[in-house]
Parts: structure tokens; C-alpha cells; sequence
């Protein structure tokens, strides 16, 4: 092993002695030759040592064109990722702008933090308190409808529950006044456990499916007009005086990011008039709905009527056909063997009977003949039956 040793250190002092005469070599001669010795060398030596650094340059080049490919992609798709829930917080954010604009005043924003598992469903953490004016039972809406209420208060953030809490009530009616309620938590399970109920609503009235229920300023919390859902389908109940339905919530709590507190003043001042482009598509959506109806009611009348007529025309023309076979069947038979072909005699009409005359109660009619009628024959007389005389029915002479 050492004698190959000393034979490659050998080899290299050998290869550096060429290289260095070489390079002195080139150094001493004329440009012209320096030139055609550099380019011979280039074209046979150095050619391959030239073409693998092109492309280690190249797959060097590939490598980081790669990484930065990936890296800008992996970003496009993170973006397209957040992209639908950026945009659907934008579209709350400017629909809470939007009701920021049309309450105009008495109002407090803040934002809604959501508490633990264990609450999330009936609670939520306003970061507005008492030094920004919160006040315990102050009405919290969204750009919706109705999220809750104001339950506790601290200097810096409040507590308020939502509409999911079991001890959640609002006294409610339908947009047009038609009828009245109380809006409680369904407190069902599954996927109805996020529904509210409206109960109490008196027998008498009866919501159609898609009705909108807003809420209807009685018991001085909560100002009329603030949508809180739509009437689902009426549900089940024992109660024979009152109907109880299912409404779906306008405001779904696990979706809200902020909120508006209302001020006391601006309870009391009514907000009807904010949300009422709500109730007015609604009551468009209601009409709409009734038009297409009674378009379908009047299409099904006109269809059964035209059904009926074709089945009187169908009746109509089986019964002349019934008498068309049974004339045809008629006239084939004939008479009888031995049977007279003579018509028979015309039997004479009868006499109309003629109306008596009417009494006349004038002189002439005293006067006048009268006809002699014959004397009426008295009926014949059942066969007597023997009985005691009765003298007492007889006068005395």
C-alpha cells in the first residue's frame, strides 16, 4: 500500500511539472500560436470538462427554478384555500356597514369571541363594556336579524347569550301583524337542535312555510321589527288552544365575528323602518309565491274543464252511436213471417181537458143560465152492522 502511495504522489508531481512547463510554454510564445494552442486544447482537452459544467449549471438552474415553482404554487393554493372565507367575512363586515349606516346612531360595535366548547353554544364575549356604554338586557343584532342579549357586563367586554340559550325568550309576531307568539330555543337534537320554535301562536291562525317573524317590541327589550327567522312547518303539540312552529334562525351564532349592541335610546326609538327592506322582500317573495298559485289553480281549473267537456263529447258521441247500431239492427230484422205489413191505424190524439171558467161575481153572472149537470150518483154504502138503537143522538119532537 505504500508503494502505491508513493507511486500517486509520483503521478501528480509528474502531472504538475507538465502543467507548469505548459504554462510557461504558452506564456513565451507568439499571440498568433498562444491563440491556435488555446483553441486546440479547448476543442479537444477541455471540451468535456466544459460541457459537464454546462450542465451542472443546468441542473443546477432546474433545481432552483423547481423549488421556486413549488413554493409558488403551494402559495396559489393556500390562497385559493382562504379565498372563499376572506370573502365571506368581507360580505359580513360590509352587511354590518350597512346596518351601521341605516341605525345611524345609539349603537355600540364589537366583536364577538367565541368562549369555550363547553359554552360555545349559548354564549358570547363582546369586547365592548360598560366604559363604551353596554348595558345589562341591551339587544344584540348582526346585519341578519337578532343574536341576543346582554346578560352581564364588566368595564371592558360583556357576556351576552344567544338565541340557543334554554332561558332565550322574545315575544315575536309575523311581518304583517297577522299573528303572535313566544320565540324559545327548539332544544331538539340532530340537525334541530338549531332551530327556534314559536309558541302560543292562537289556533285560529295559521303560518304558511317561509313566513318571516321579527320581533314584536312587547316586554320592553327588545324594539319591533328585528328579523329573528322563518316559519319552517308546524309541530306536534298536545296543546289544543294554541299551535306551536318551527322556525329556522335568521342569525346563525357559530358564524358571527361582529356584532351591534344597541343603546337603550335607540331600543326605545324603534328600528322597524332598518331592517325593513327584509320585510319587504319578503312580503315581494310571499306575493310572488301566492301569484304563482293561483296561476297553477287557474291552469288546473282549465284543465279540468277541458277534461270534462271532451268527456261529455265522448259520452255524446258513444250514445249516438249505441242508437246508430240499434236502428241499423232495426231496420235489418224486418217483420215477422205471417206478421200484417199494413201501418197501423193512427190512434186519435186526446182532447185537451178544458179549463173550468172562472166564477164571475158580477150580476150578469147571477143572471146567466146555468148548466144542468147531472145528479151525482152517491156512493154505495158499506153493509150496515146491527147495533142498538141510539136514542139519545135523536131530538125529541
Amino acid at each position: 500500500m505504500a508503494r502505491a502511495a508513493r507511486s500517486g504522489t509520483r503521478t501528480d508531481v509528474a502531472l504538475f511539472v507538465i502543467s507548469g512547463f505548459l504554462a510557461l510554454l504558452a506564456l513565451v510564445l507568439p499571440a498568433n500560436l498562444r491563440e491556435a494552442a488555446a483553441a486546440g486544447l479547448r476543442r479537444s482537452v477541455v471540451a468535456p470538462f466544459v460541457a459537464l459544467q454546462r450542465r451542472a449549471e443546468m441542473s443546477r438552474t432546474a433545481l432552483v427554478t423547481q423549488d421556486e415553482r413549488r413554493t409558488h404554487t403551494d402559495s396559489i393554493a393556500l390562497r385559493a384555500l382562504s379565498a372563499p372565507a376572506i370573502e365571506s367575512e368581507n360580505a359580513r363586515l360590509r352587511r354590518l356597514l350597512g346596518l351601521g349606516q341605516r341605525l345611524q346612531y345609539g349603537f355600540i360595535a364589537a366583536e364577538a369571541i367565541h368562549a369555550g366548547p363547553s359554552r360555545e353554544e349559548y354564549t358570547l364575549t363582546l369586547t365592548a363594556g360598560a366604559r363604551a356604554g353596554v348595558r345589562p338586557f341591551s339587544p344584540v343584532v348582526a346585519a341578519d336579524g337578532l343574536v341576543g342579549m346582554v346578560q352581564t357586563v364588566d368595564p371592558t367586554m360583556s357576556l351576552a347569550i344567544v338565541w340557543s340559550h334554554p332561558d332565550f325568550r322574545v315575544s315575536a309576531t309575523t311581518v304583517d301583524g297577522s299573528a303572535f307568539g313566544i320565540i324559545a330555543a327548539h332544544l331538539g337534537s340532530g340537525a334541530d337542535r338549531y332551530l327556534l320554535e314559536l309558541r302560543g301562536v292562537p289556533f285560529r291562525n295559521e303560518l304558511t312555510p317561509g313566513t318571516l317573524v321579527v320581533s314584536s317590541g312587547l316586554g320592553g327589550v327588545y324594539p319591533e321589527g328585528i328579523p329573528i327567522g322563518t316559519v319552517l312547518r308546524e309541530l306536534r303539540t298536545t296543546e289544543g288552544w294554541a299551535r306551536t312552529y318551527l322556525v329556522r334562525p335568521a342569525v346563525v351564532p357559530s358564524e358571527v365575528a361582529a356584532v351591534m349592541i344597541l343603546r337603550p335610546q335607540r331600543a326605545s326609538a324603534g328600528v322597524r323602518s332598518v331592517w325593513s327592506s327584509v320585510a319587504s322582500a319578503d312580503s315581494a317573495a310571499r306575493g310572488v309565491v301566492a301569484a304563482a298559485d293561483s296561476i297553477v289553480a287557474d291552469s288546473l281549473r282549465a284543465i279540468a274543464a277541458r277534461q270534462r267537456a271532451a268527456a261529455a263529447r265522448a259520452a255524446q258521441a258513444a250514445a249516438a252511436a249505441a242508437a246508430a247500431r240499434g236502428d241499423t239492427t232495426a231496420a235489418g230484422a224486418g217483420p215477422a213471417p205471417g206478421a200484417s205489413t199494413r201501418p197501423p191505424a193512427a190512434r186519435p190524439a186526446p182532447r185537451p181537458a178544458a179549463r173550468p171558467a172562472a166564477p164571475r161575481t158580477d150580476s150578469a153572472a147571477a143572471a146567466a143560465p146555468r148548466p144542468a149537470t147531472p145528479p151525482a150518483t152517491p156512493p154505495a154504502a158499506p153493509p150496515s152492522v146491527p147495533s142498538a138503537p141510539d136514542t139519545a143522538a135523536r131530538p125529541p119532537r
